[in-house]
């Protein structure tokens, strides 16, 4: 049993932020990486699946060589193999383009993304690599059951804490979301032995027109300071209601 986990080292803001010169970006100064928290889960469950199933986890992103950190946190956890695509690809479906033919050569029985990331926040990229796969799929996992099958049961979560219970043909790509488990806290000597694995770095192919492109980075302007309303309730609903009515007007 094979399991392949699609992950992404995240930029995540500062206190501070300063744009670059261009104002297309964020000026790396005031970025701090990190693995991406949806990613973690998505590698715990694999592991999980590995300890109970045997077989190998393979963990795969996209991205230059500052990702390979990611990567290697992914290692110190317990994943088997990590591969990295180079590729420059950013919007979701350039880099499921760029992931797709490395996991397919891989042949996993099962794909797992986190449901998104906390940079982005677009929600797009495992159901983008399932399309691009042609595999079936399941997003906003937050309970799997298999047992190595050719089926297995998920659920997914819906809005207003429901919960949708499907069976879903197996190989998929399932994305997974934070709280199906607690990802286990890599160790020193892991971390460590992690810095020592040779990571798998493979071309990505032409992955077609970006999808999108930013045109401005920028600070919204600051509006007028918040209005403190005192006086009874119905002195307070009043206000509320002249408010409304002065901007509706």
């Amino acid at each position: 049993m094979k399991v392949a986990v699609c992950m992404k080292q995240v930029l995540a803001l500062g206190d501070e932020v300063e744009l670059t010169d261009d104002g297309l970006d964020v000026d790396p100064d005031y970025l701090d990486p990190a693995l991406n928290e949806w990613d973690s889960f998505a590698t715990e469950e694999a592991l999980r699946l590995r300890e109970r199933l045997g077989g190998e986890v393979v963990v795969v992103t996209c991205g230059a060589r500052e990702s390979e950190a990611a990567l290697r946190r992914c290692l110190a956890m317990g994943a088997d193999r990590a591969v990295r695509v180079e590729a420059g690809a950013r919007d979701p479906f350039t880099v499921a383009r760029a992931l797709a033919d490395v996991v397919r050569a891989e042949s996993p029985d099962l794909v797992l993304c986190g449901v998104q990331s906390s940079d982005s926040v677009q929600a797009a990229t495992g159901t983008a690599l399932a399309e691009e796969l042609g595999l079936p799929r399941a997003a906003v996992v937050r309970r799997l059951d298999w047992s190595g099958g050719s089926k297995a049961v998920v659920d997914r979560e819906l809005e207003g804490g429901l919960l949708d219970r499907v069976e879903i043909d197996m190989p998929a790509v399932l994305t997974i979301q934070t709280g199906i488990n607690e990802p286990r806290y890599a160790n020193l000597r892991a971390i460590k032995q992690a810095e020592q694995v040779d990571i798998d770095v493979r071309s990505a192919g032409s992955g077609g027109t970006p999808a999108y492109r930013v045109r401005r980075m920028f600070v919204p302007e600051r509006g007028a300071g918040a209005e403190m309303i005192s006086g009874s309730p119905a002195e307070i609903a009043g206000r509320i209601a002249s408010i409304v009515k002065e901007r509706l007007a």
